[in-house]
């Protein structure tokens, strides 16, 4: 199924990934942004990349999620409150917002490798009580790098998809099954998200130690599809 997937700060690293991808894909690609001229050039440069008819434009952050099916936040934590605020008003019912941040703060030297306290529980949380009652909302691709997400070769890891919406839940799994090598798995309730983000400050700590940039995660034992 075909449905236009808006990339809310879709010019940053993480954003500029799963809109590559997708679009790849043959998905129709919104990149949204606080500043709409980046957003063209960003989308300009994918276009470019991907060749063909890939489906890429550029917008400003409220025309991108007015006009999206799905809503992929991607953010930084600190600025994505602020942001729902700005766009209560424009969403479409039954829309879908896959929640892809996580609350991080830098350590001494900088990087970012320690989970900030969320008063609701964890970001997803935070973000559901910032959006109007027919909007669906779940938690995903927290632990997905974004220079995996940027090169051509499959990213081999496996995404917990958490939300309450069953609907929510498999708009997600299906859009986890279009980056190659990637593996969607149910990872319940929305609440588990504060499980989930955690993740990514440990896989952060593990490039680090290793000198590595895709540390990933993959559960053994489960089925295949």
């Amino acid at each position: 199924m075909t449905r236009r997937i808006a990339i809310l700060g879709g010019t940053g690293a993480e954003g500029s990934g799963l809109a590559y991808r997708w679009a790849k894909a043959g998905e129709p690609v919104l990149i949204g942004s606080r500043d709409t001229a980046r957003a063209a050039e960003t989308a300009k440069q994918l276009r470019e990349r991907i060749g063909g008819a890939a489906q890429i434009e550029g917008m400003d952050n409220r025309s991108a999620a007015a006009a999206c099916d799905v809503a992929v936040l991607t953010v930084p934590f600190s600025g994505a409150a602020a942001l729902l605020k700005q766009l209560k008003s424009v969403w479409k019912p039954g829309t879908v917002v896959i929640d892809t941040t996580v609350p991080l703060a830098a350590t001494v030297g900088g990087a970012a490798t320690r989970v900030l306290g969320v008063w609701q529980g964890s970001a997803a949380e935070q973000t559901r009580e910032l959006l109007p009652p027919g909007v669906h909302l779940a938690a995903a691709l927290q632990n997905l790098g974004a220079e995996l997400l940027a090169s051509d070769g499959p990213v081999e890891c496996d995404v917990l998809v958490c939300s309450d919406d069953e609907n929510a839940k498999q708009v997600a799994s299906e859009l986890v099954a279009k980056i190659p090598g990637a593996r969607a798995l149910n990872g319940g309730k929305l609440e588990n998200s504060r499980i989930v983000e955690s993740l990514t400050a440990l896989l952060i700590g593990l490039n680090m130690r290793y000198k590595v940039r895709g540390a990933g995660i993959r559960f053994t034992g489960l089925p295949l599809k």
